[in-house]
């Protein structure tokens, strides 16, 4: 018996947010007594893989079906069910996205288990196992106790603080055998957003909104953006009102984040946005209007023009290099 944890890859490396589900899972399988194995699907060097075991995992079992190199999340869970099945899993933990949760529901229905998203902590073994989840976009927190005998956890971003080590796993390879009706859609173009990183990657994430007057205005933000590593985001009605792409609209009808940090520049705080940002680590809000509501919600607040703070956070920023 293993714990399984389900990682996505990008461009052959495993994710942050998937480094993450591996700790979480090296963590239960601890506290259960047994290992934990990665299931990647995906090219990737074997070197790439083998990291897994910095974060907990001992094995990677690796599937390099070349049907299987686009994300299909029908025949992903096909996989991990087989994968499950080989390794005798229990528990099978895997990062909260859009690919997770699809790959999640779909794994869950053929091996009769319990779904739990959005987890925020380890679970509790003293009584059973139980799991704390956050619920109402990040509002309250939910403690499941979850009966089934076999569990899938899809982990939020940041539930755990990350401690590597220097061990590496051993890399197996993974033949599933694959059904013609898992593809009966197919994918015959991926394009990925073009910016520089991902949100739902970053660390630190630098967002605009109305108070940034227009698209001709964003070099400051972006110059601040860049001299931190960090992603760009936005609020809705910018993303509406075209002055930057749809994909990188952050809010309740958006992209939910949770970054360690997250600068909020010319944005008034609408609920819909707050509900985007709340698992941030912590929150910088800039804005000339000392009544914002997003100041409530902000662990540092500074009151005034972004067009004259965010050139002073960059030349703070560079100077500190």
């Amino acid at each position: 018996m293993s714990v399984l944890i389900f990682v996505e890859l990008d461009q052959g490396s495993i994710k942050k947010t998937s480094q993450e589900a591996i700790y979480y899972g090296g963590k239960v399988a601890e506290s259960l007594n047994t290992g934990a194995t990665v299931l990647a699907i995906g090219n990737a060097d074997e070197i790439n893989l083998q990291v897994a075991g910095h974060f907990g995992a001992q094995k990677v079992l690796h599937v390099t079906e070349s049907k299987l190199s686009h994300e299909n999340s029908l025949a992903y869970a096909d996989t991990l069910v087989q994968a499950v099945q080989q390794e005798g899993s229990t528990v099978i933990v895997m990062a909260k996205s859009g690919l997770g949760d699809a790959v999640a529901a779909r794994a869950a229905a053929k091996l009769k288990a319990s779904v739990v998203s959005g987890v925020t902590s380890l679970p509790d073994l003293s009584n059973g196992f139980k799991v704390e989840r956050s619920i109402y976009t990040g509002k309250a927190f939910a403690i499941v106790d979850i009966k089934s005998d076999i569990k899938i956890l899809a982990i939020k971003k940041n539930a755990l603080e990350v401690v590597e080590t220097d061990q590496i796993a051993l890399v197996e390879s993974f033949a599933p055998t694959l059904r013609d009706s898992d593809f009966a859609a197919t994918v015959t173009n991926t394009e990925k957003a073009s910016s520089e990183l991902s949100l739902n990657e970053a660390d630190i994430i630098v967002s605009g909104g109305r108070g940034m007057k227009g698209p001709e205005n964003w070099d400051p933000l972006l110059e601040l953006a860049h001299a931190l590593g960090a992603a760009t985001g936005c609020s809705k009605p910018v993303s509406d009102l075209d002055w930057r792409p749809h994909h990188e609209h952050i809010g309740q009808t958006g992209i939910k984040v949770a970054p360690n940090l997250y600068i909020a520049c010319g944005i008034s705080g609408a609920i819909q946005h707050l509900a985007g940002v709340n698992g941030s680590k912590c929150i910088v809000v800039i804005n000339k209007d000392p009544e914002a509501p997003f100041f409530k919600a902000a662990d540092y607040g500074i009151v005034g023009d972004v067009f004259d703070i965010l050139p002073r956070l960059t030349q703070a920023v560079e100077a500190s290099k």
